[in-house]
This record gives structure tokens, C-alpha cells and sequence, in this order.
């Protein structure tokens, strides 16, 4: 008698399947749509629709001719790209050298790993913090949007776990041949770690390009301020671009807008992943699984 998982599904089941699976598609697919046809409506198609547009009769990029013709987005993406790739560099390093350094037998043991997870897992507060950045001088830089996220808890454990699987009888041929932990991280841990490593590196570049808090309580400038303070300020508090910030007038409807800002704020992260997607599951896999 076969089992039951290995009997062939009835027709009824695989409907019922299907229109399941089919409305979480809906229900993923129809607010992209609605954010993408939103934001290449004419000024007509939204009044005539009320407000947001599912198709548009006649589509346009006059909304993001619009955004883009003031500088403003231009240099709020640059800022986000900037810190996005500095910032995902700069934490890649900070923790696959924590993670390797933790995961070699080290002096009093355990007591030290826990002293590092102890200071990962609980936040100094908001105003220690802020008073921290403001000694280091980082207010008003962007340095103040990178260093403090340099370091995940959850991506050290992460790496740390992975690195722990690496065979210890590898690790000893390569100190017997004379090479130094710098060398063994490099040449042998770094290149059987690719897959999480990657996946760690796109934890860190969704982190730091969706980040905005950092960016409201640190710069005073606001023409360093990245996307998602424009996003955040734009789509969440209602406030509009001004005519003399986008350089352009009459302006868009404001739907179109909004919409506009969100298309542009998803697309750098939304061309991105398809390349690391292959490492995605792979990386979480392993790497959080041990033995």
C-alpha cells in the first residue's frame, strides 16, 4: 500500500489548491499594479478614477520626469546607493571577522561569546545613542547612517553557526602548512561561505537602503537625506514636494506621485535580489543549521 503523500492528488483537491494559490497571487500582484498604473496615470485617469488607478487609459512618465528634474530624488538616490554600498562593505567585514574570531576556540570560551551577544542583543536607548554619534562628530554626516548598523546580532549568529561547521581537520592542515588566521579566513572560510555570505549581504543592503530613522534623528541637512525620508515623508505624512524642490509647475496629481517615490524607492533592491536569490535559501540553510 503507498503511503499517502505519495498518492496522486484528486482533481477537486488541485482546484481548490489552485484558487488558493491564486488569491495570495491576487492579493500580492493587484497593490504592485495598482502602484505602478498609479504612477503612469494622466492627471485625467486619476480624477476619473477618484484617486488610484488599477489600468491606465493613457499612460505617462510625467510623474517621474517630475521627481527627477529637481535634483531631489537624483540626490537622495545617490545618498541611499552611497550608503547601501559602504554600509553593507563595511558590516560584511565588521562581521565575518566577529563571527570567525568567535567561532575559533578562544580564551575563556564561552563567557566572551556571550559578553559579544550580550552587547548585540540589547540597544543602548535612543539618547545614548544620539549622544554617542554627536561626541564621535558624526552629526550631519552620513558616517552617521553606517557605522551604527555596522553589526547585526542575527547576521553574526548567522555566520558564526556557519563558520562552526567548517571541518576543524582543514583549518589544522592549513595552520600545520603555516598559514595565519588572516589567510585561513581568506583563502578557505570566506570561499566555502559564499552562499551565506551573500545572504548576509543582502540582509545588510535591504537594511541599510530602507532605513530612514537614522537619517531623521542624525542629519539636519536635507540634502543628504536618503529615498526613505523622501518616501516617509512624502507618502506617510502627506506633505508635499514643493514646485521650487522638483523645479517643475504646474505638478502631477499628487497620487502620482507618491507612487512615483515608492516605484523609485523598491526598484534598486527589486533588481538586486534576483541575482542572490539562487544563494538565498541555500545561505539561511546552512548557516543556521548546525551539524
Amino acid at each position: 500500500m503507498r503511503p499517502v503523500w505519495k498518492e496522486n492528488p484528486s482533481p477537486g483537491y488541485q482546484a481548490i489548491k489552485a484558487l488558493i494559490l491564486g488569491g495570495f497571487a491576487l492579493v500580492i500582484v493587484v497593490p504592485i499594479l495598482v502602484v505602478i498604473s498609479t504612477s503612469l496615470a494622466s492627471d485625467k485617469d486619476i480624477i476619473n478614477a477618484g484617486g488610484y488607478v488599477l489600468w491606465p487609459s493613457h499612460p505617462t512618465f510625467r510623474a517621474y520626469r517630475t521627481l527627477f528634474s529637481g535634483g531631489l530624488m537624483g540626490r537622495a538616490i545617490l545618498v541611499g546607493v552611497f550608503v547601501t554600498l559602504v554600509g553593507t562593505a563595511i558590516a560584511l567585514a565588521v562581521t565575518i571577522a566577529l563571527a570567525y574570531a568567535t567561532s575559533r576556540p578562544v580564551l575563556f570560551g564561552r563567557p566572551v561569546l556571550l559578553m559579544v551577544l550580550f552587547t548585540l542583543l540589547f540597544a543602548p536607548g535612543i539618547i545614548p545613542m544620539f549622544l554617542v554619534v554627536k561626541q564621535l562628530g558624526l552629526l550631519d554626516s552620513l558616517w552617521s547612517l553606517i557605522l551604527p548598523g555596522a553589526l547585526g546580532a542575527f547576521n553574526f549568529v548567522v555566520l558564526r553557526t556557519f563558520f562552526m561547521n567548517v571541518p576543524g581537520e582543514l583549518l589544522e592542515s592549513a595552520r600545520i602548512d603555516g598559514a595565519s588566521d588572516l589567510t585561513i579566513l581568506r583563502q578557505i572560510i570566506m570561499p566555502l561561505s559564499k552562499a551565506v555570505i551573500a545572504v548576509v549581504g543582502l540582509f545588510y543592503a535591504v537594511g541599510f537602503w530602507n532605513a530612514f530613522f537614522n537619517a531623521l534623528l542624525y542629519l539636519n541637512d536635507t540634502s543628504k537625506w536618503p529615498v526613505q525620508v523622501i518616501l516617509r515623508t512624502y507618502v506617510l505624512q502627506g506633505k508635499s514636494l514643493s514646485a521650487d524642490q522638483l523645479g517643475v509647475t504646474p505638478l502631477p496629481q499628487p497620487q502620482s506621485l507618491q507612487m512615483a517615490v515608492v516605484v523609485v524607492a523598491l526598484v534598486p533592491i527589486a533588481m538586486v535580489y534576483p541575482f542572490l536569490q539562487r544563494h538565498f535559501t541555500k545561505g539561511v540553510i546552512t548557516g543556521a543549521v548546525k551539524g
